[in-house]
């Protein structure tokens, strides 16, 4: 899997950051049957300071959020529930790209402190969260929520991370 990762917040160094965003992406990439050195991924590793202007400019929220996602493509289910309309990575080709993630480390580690969870289990999680977006995943109906936690929670056990809901 090609992924490019800007480290801005030097907190992040500590978690491993790297490997763990590969783990957590190529198993979520191989639950869905799609072969992970297919795709590329971005990642900024932020401080919430720089995740809330992010989150500002794009959705129109002046505050920190653990997680944001910016997909390659629109790649929603037309029906609630149902599956996205996953890419496919053609062969020979550059690898398809996904869109990006970015990551605010002080409200993931206020969240991981005060739910009891490690943080490299908790930041694990919203990797995952994250790239599901990108693949067209989305919790706006009760019935896209249930598909797209169901699925976290199996990738997520493939990983060694305990339910996060």
């Amino acid at each position: 899997m090609d992924i490019d990762i800007l480290i801005e917040d030097a907190a992040w160094d500590a978690l491993g950051l790297e490997t763990m965003v590969q783990d957590a992406a190529r198993a979520t990439l191989a639950a869905l049957s799609l072969d992970p050195d297919g795709y590329a991924l971005s990642v900024l590793a932020a401080d919430d300071t720089r995740i809330a202007a992010l989150n500002a400019d794009f959705r129109g929220k002046p505050t920190p959020t653990n997680v944001l996602s910016w997909p390659a493509q629109n790649r929603a289910a037309a029906t609630p529930g149902a599956m996205p309309d996953l890419p496919q990575a053609l062969p020979n080709a550059p690898p398809t790209e996904l869109g990006d993630i970015a990551l605010a480390h002080g409200t993931c580690a206020r969240e991981a402190r005060e739910g009891g969870k490690p943080l490299v289990q908790h930041a694990t999680h919203l990797i995952v969260h994250g790239l599901m977006h990108c693949l067209g995943f989305d919790h706006q109906t009760e019935a896209d929520a249930a598909l797209m936690e169901q699925l976290e929670t199996r990738i997520l056990a493939s990983l060694g991370v305990p339910d996060p809901y």
